[in-house]
């Protein structure tokens, strides 16, 4: 019965976010030139990936999620190389929106800073640098979307560090969440047993034989 209603939901909000599309595709349209799309087509496809990258699939998956909910304000927890934050960075310009990205390590802040500005996409995302733990608390203003990527047992800490800071209507997406499961009980519990968020656990990619949770804030 669970599962079916996970499947109901995801059908759901899969249609609501696909029925999005066009608005901010509409609201982007000639924003970025054949040229400039082409340079950031090239680069992406070139891209020299970690093993702690985000995957093709999941990475496309989330600019999907960015610009059909029309998200405005999003943070990414765990930069890495900034493979992801591209993706989401290219959907939040599309939008008219921001990201944030932060990462622990200055060596990983360093070369996503780098690959963000050949991708030329300084406008549209910003690199922190610091424990996240931290950097969240103190983040001005409120958010409509959030990937979770970093610590796996800090999970539910990272979860409550923005939680205050998200609006109705938010999108949070949380990775690794079938072979990490038992990292990160405490968090799929809490978000599952919270009336206020729907959950379904998808896979958008078959590279890494893993899933991602996304949660739906209903107020």
């Amino acid at each position: 019965m669970k599962k079916a209603l996970h499947r109901t939901i995801a059908a759901l909000l899969l249609a609501f976010w696909i029925g999005g599309l066009s608005g901010s595709a509409a609201f982007a349209a000639g924003k970025d030139s054949p040229e400039l799309r082409k340079l950031r087509e090239d680069f992406i496809h070139n891209f020299h990936r970690l093993n702690i990258n985000t995957t093709p699939g999941d990475a496309t998956f989330l600019r999907i999620l960015v610009e059909s909910s029309g998200a405005k304000r999003g943070v990414e927890v765990g930069t890495a190389t900034g493979y992801g934050a591209l993706h989401m960075g290219w959907g939040f310009e599309r939008t008219g929106g921001h990201l944030i990205t932060i990462d622990i390590d200055p060596k990983m802040v360093e070369a996503a800073r780098e690959n963000i500005k050949k991708m030329q996409l300084q406008d549209s995302v910003t690199v922190v640098q610091g424990d996240a733990l931290q950097v969240l608390p103190k983040l001005e203003g409120t958010f409509d979307f959030v990937f979770i990527d970093a610590v796996k047992r800090d999970y539910l800490r990272y979860f409550k560090a923005i939680e205050p800071k998200l609006v109705p209507g938010a999108i949070i997406v949380a990775d690794n969440v079938i072979r990490f499961r038992n990292q990160m009980l405490d968090f799929l519990q809490t978000v599952e047993n919270d009336p206020n968020y729907l959950m379904v656990v998808i896979r958008a990619s078959e590279l890494k034989k893993d899933g991602m949770a996304v949660i739906y804030k209903l107020k």
